[in-house]
């Protein structure tokens, strides 16, 4: 059996929620998630947290907060649906240092979920890592931040993608101790069907609204090639059955066609990465309508290592024709940042969209950022944090909204600097910036 391990604790204070003031935007172009066109002049009336109305008959409330668009864009708002909001806060240094602790490592999270948010980004998925307390935070009004879909600690076979164990740390099957990873929520150590089963349950009792799981090698750990395969069929099988009984779903990260094509047989719903894969398997994954959850990624960052820009090459290789091809085929594509260990490259998740021009037009683009990756997060089914439709701007849509100065469509540029450029920012029906 799996010793517990000690988590991120959960804030308890219990914040009363203020009354909404209804908002009226006024002669506002709408992109409302899927057209590739803006709208004629128009009015959009917020009630609560949701859209209430479009056209004359937002015009006709009163008592609303008028806020003039003067022809600019309202759009919904930015999803990423793959982060990690924690580990991208923190360095590896920091990560890896004994002053480290659970608050210190949350605050520094909660600093960057509120940047997040006043970039545009008000909704993300978080694929790994401790998230317990600051979800709670966000929630409960102590913390500014996106909605959170969390997946809780990344479930990982011993020497897997989520071993982050120091090469002092030995195993915890063998000789009693919890890793200090696991210790703090970062991830379950798991091998054999029980102690997948117990890591999978355990992340669904914190409310985890997918699971996530290392179904491969990766670039940014120590002890696993980027080739190899990572989990039995009868493993991934086990995390995929406990996470259907809370009907939900297993999300993996897997590059490679073996792990690809081992975890769409095991009954997973969505590929993170996948930048090595064949033409083939990106069939298979439409065929099955298994989603693809695909990134961006550059050769190389700042701070990072030779050792894992080495490592990274045959995904930077693999990247463009898999971008390509999973669009031609009519793949489902989600869009992600994944950044790690870098907090500077938080700061540059708006301007990873525009690295998509070389595939997609500049609707498409805003259309992935929106409406499609709102419908990958609606996979989570009963199990989504937050009920309700996102990524468009429709009547009885959440309202997660943008006011854009000027018009995304004609220039995707606008998205990359939101200091500038997002006017506006909404999240369920609170205004989080105006600079109008």
């Amino acid at each position: 059996m799996m010793r517990a391990v000690t988590l991120l604790a959960i804030p308890t204070l219990c914040l009363a929620a203020p009354a909404l003031a209804d908002i009226r935007f006024s002669n506002v172009r709408v992109f409302d998630g899927t057209s590739a066109r803006l709208s004629a002049p128009t009015d959009v009336l917020v009630v609560g947290n949701r859209i209430e109305a479009i056209g004359p008959a937002a015009r006709s409330a009163g008592g609303a907060t008028v806020i003039d668009g003067r022809g600019r864009t309202l759009m919904p708002g930015l999803i990423d649906v793959h982060v990690h909001l924690t580990f991208g806060a923190l360095t590896m240094p920091q990560l890896m240092s004994p002053d480290l602790t659970p608050a210190s490592a949350e605050a520094a999270a909660a600093e960057q979920a509120k940047a997040m948010l006043l970039r545009g980004f008000t909704s993300v998925r978080d694929v790994g890592g401790p998230i317990w307390g600051l979800k709670a935070g966000i929630d409960k009004g102590s913390y500014q931040g996106p909605r959170i879909w969390p997946s809780g600690a990344t479930i990982s076979q011993t020497g897997g993608h989520g071993d982050f164990r120091t090469p002092a740390e030995r195993s915890r099957r063998y000789f009693g101790k919890a890793s200090r990873a696991e210790e703090l929520g970062a991830t379950f150590i798991a091998d054999g069907r029980d102690d997948v089963l117990t890591a999978t349950r355990e992340n669904l009792r914190f409310g985890a609204s997918q699971i996530k799981l290392m179904a491969g090698g990766g670039t940014s750990s120590e002890y696993d090639p980027v080739d190899v395969t990572q989990y039995t069929l009868d493993e991934m099988k086990a995390a995929v059955e406990a996470a259907d009984d809370w009907n939900t779903y297993v999300t993996v990260h897997a590059y490679t066609d073996k792990a690809v094509r081992r975890a769409v047989e095991a009954g997973v719903k969505c590929i993170e990465h996948g930048q090595m894969m064949s033409e083939d398997t990106l069939k298979l994954l439409r065929d099955r309508g298994v989603w693809l959850s695909l990134q961006v990624l550059r050769e190389t960052t700042p701070d990072m290592s030779p050792q894992r820009a080495e490592k990274r090459k045959p995904v930077i290789e693999g990247q463009p024709r898999v971008w390509e091809t999973a669009k031609n085929l009519g793949v489902k594509l989600a869009w992600g940042t994944d950044f790690l260990f870098e907090p500077a490259l938080n700061s540059t998740q708006n301007a990873n969209l525009l690295e998509l021009k070389q595939w997609f037009t500049p609707a498409e683009i805003l259309k992935l950022a929106t409406h499609d990756n709102a419908q990958l997060l609606a996979l989570s089914g009963p199990r989504s944090p937050y009920p309700g439709k996102l990524g468009v701007v429709e009547e009885g849509a959440l309202a997660d909204l943008i006011l854009v100065d000027g018009d995304p469509i004609a220039n995707i540029a606008l998205v990359a600097d939101p200091g500038k450029n997002f006017r506006v920012i909404v999240k369920d029906g609170k205004i989080v910036k105006n600079n109008l």
